[in-house]
């Protein structure tokens, strides 16, 4: 099995910043593509920001330029760094990770069990 572990959420004025970690442990070949995904109540979950393993990165629109993803491949690790954060960046922000268990096989999404913040106007 594989645990994605998050930290680095709480409560933040607007216009701070926050800097989310998500480490991956157990089972693990390798690691393709890893996110970051956030709910807000009442809304459905959706894409922050992801990293392939190359490096390569997407962001939501409403995030660009504010936000920042990178990722250390050898400790399997993910960063959201959150500057100019603004009242409806508030959620429950969420890992994801596509691991895979040996190179016979596909990789397979794994979440974090999320993280809170909330920006305060």
């Amino acid at each position: 099995q594989v645990q994605l572990v998050e930290s680095g959420g709480g409560l933040v004025q607007a216009g701070g910043s926050l800097k989310l970690s998500c480490t991956a442990s157990g089972r693990i070949f390798s690691i393709n593509a890893m996110g970051w995904y956030r709910q807000a109540p009442g809304k459905q979950r959706g894409l922050v920001a992801s990293i392939s393993s190359g490096g390569t990165s997407n962001y939501a629109d409403s995030v660009k330029g504010r936000f920042t993803i990178s990722r250390d491949n050898a400790k399997n690790t993910v960063y959201l760094q959150m500057n100019s954060l603004k009242p409806e960046d508030t959620a429950v922000y969420y890992c994801n990770a596509e691991v895979r268990y040996s190179r016979y096989e596909s990789s397979k999404p794994y979440w974090g069990q999320g993280t809170q913040v909330t920006v305060s106007s």
